[in-house]
């Protein structure tokens, strides 16, 4: 039987699940110049989003403070924290492609339509893995996401 998550644990668990949101949608830069009409759906979000890349480091303090504040801190919930981990591990795996990208620097030809399809890929995986998660914690479910779950169940 699955135990009830208070209401301040799904809200925490939900919202770390913002950075590596924040921090993918670069990858969306190919779908919306080929479905620009979907950028629409992501217009309520620019506001916050542009204020996330104003502040000189946002990703890299935002990662930090959920790493050592949330994963590590004993006093949240188990619940709370392998989001935060979830979460962390994720943005964490979103580099990779940025490196390989940069190694490989495919400008035109079949590498450059990889490279696009990877990303749009990249893309709807990320939003459709965010709205799943944060669907999850709003109804106190536990996430899953695949091959991240069990790298954060892994550190917990």
């Amino acid at each position: 039987m699955q135990s009830v998550v208070p209401a301040t644990d799904r809200v925490v668990a939900a919202l770390g699940y913002v950075l590596p949101f924040f921090n993918g949608l670069q990858y969306g830069r190919y779908f919306f110049m080929q479905y620009p009409k979907a950028e629409i759906l992501f217009e309520p979000l620019f506001p916050v989003l542009q204020a996330y890349q104003a502040v000189p480091y946002a990703s890299f303090i935002a990662f930090f403070v959920l790493y050592s504040a949330v994963v590590r801190n004993p006093s949240f919930s188990r619940y709370v924290r392998f989001n935060a981990m979830q979460a962390v591990v994720l943005d964490v795996l979103l580099v990779l492609p940025l490196i390989i990208q940069r190694i490989l620097n495919p400008r035109r030809g079949l590498g450059f339509n990889m490279l696009v399809m990877t990303y749009n890929a990249l893309f709807l995986f990320l939003v459709l893995g965010f709205l799943y998660a944060l669907v999850s914690c709003i109804l106190g479910r536990t996430p899953r996401l695949p091959f991240v779950g069990d790298a954060a169940d892994a550190q917990i």
